[in-house]
């Protein structure tokens, strides 16, 4: 009777190693580095981010008990609480003691404040209140580009923190780091040129972030406002090439980046 009662318990050879695999692959590239603040760092980010977008669209819409924050009649946004706790888990990074939980609990309050800020970010690039405007779609690609580095540095790619790495085991995560910082950049250029899903599909695919990047820039991006003024005739050629769009690829667009920022207020 007790063969097969512990023959029960005993996990398939195969479920062992994967289960060993993935504690070996923990332990070192997120444990041993000491990479478990990045990581609430990220979730909170994340989280943040989507509670924050959920609680704006159901302001905006007029519904749930949210209301907007004001201050002797003036709109507080929420780039202010963020900023405050932003400064207050960067100081607690750098002010508390080392062990656990001071760097865990700063992570998240890193995460929160850094969300809360980049979801503003346009407000901060532009000086004015452009939430819901086209303009606004800039605060979303910076917090796309930020998930996406936080996100390829947890996955294991950075080299530092890493002990006994052998000489091939290090040229060959230098090589990705280098590749993923080439690959952010392509992705930076595709957001600025207003080629989001190019953007946010290229920081898994990095081609179709180098085919964003060489393509000509949409219409009111930054991209077009910087570049495109000195240059008519690109203005004229991404403004024909829009235009000209299939309409099924631009009803595909513009749900895709209204699902993710929300509808912008009509002109």
């Amino acid at each position: 009777m007790a063969g097969p009662a512990v023959g029960l318990r005993t996990p398939p050879p195969s479920v062992g190693c994967e289960a060993g695999e993935m504690s070996g692959w923990w332990e070192r590239n997120i444990a041993e580095p000491g990479k478990e603040p990045l990581l609430l760092c990220l979730v909170a980010f994340l989280v943040t981010f989507l509670v924050t977008r959920t609680i704006v669209r159901l302001i905006r819409a007029g519904r749930g008990p949210f209301r907007n924050v004001s201050a002797g009649g003036m709109h507080v946004h929420h780039v202010v609480p963020g900023t405050l706790a932003l400064i207050s888990g960067g100081l607690l990074a750098v002010g508390a003691p080392a062990h656990a939980p001071w760097r865990e609990i700063a992570g998240v309050v890193v995460g929160i404040g850094a969300a809360l800020v980049l979801d503003e970010f346009a407000l901060i690039l532009h000086l004015e209140d452009v939430y819901w405007e086209q303009a606004g779609r800039a605060s979303v690609n910076a917090v796309l580009l930020a998930a996406g580095i936080m996100g390829c540095v947890l996955l294991g790619f950075s080299p530092l923190g890493v002990d006994d790495v052998r000489q091939q085991e290090l040229a060959f995560r230098m090589f990705l780091v280098a590749d993923i910082v080439a690959g952010m950049l392509l992705v930076a250029v595709s957001l600025l040129k207003g080629k989001y899903g190019m953007a946010l599909l290229g920081i898994f695919l990095i081609p179709l972030a180098a085919i964003g990047s060489v393509r000509l820039a949409r219409p009111n991006s930054p991209w077009d406002h910087w570049f495109y003024g000195r240059s008519p005739t690109k203005a004229a050629r991404a403004a024909q090439r829009e235009a000209t769009a299939p309409p099924l690829v631009v009803r595909i667009r513009t749900k895709a980046e209204n699902l993710l920022a929300g509808a912008p207020n009509p002109r």
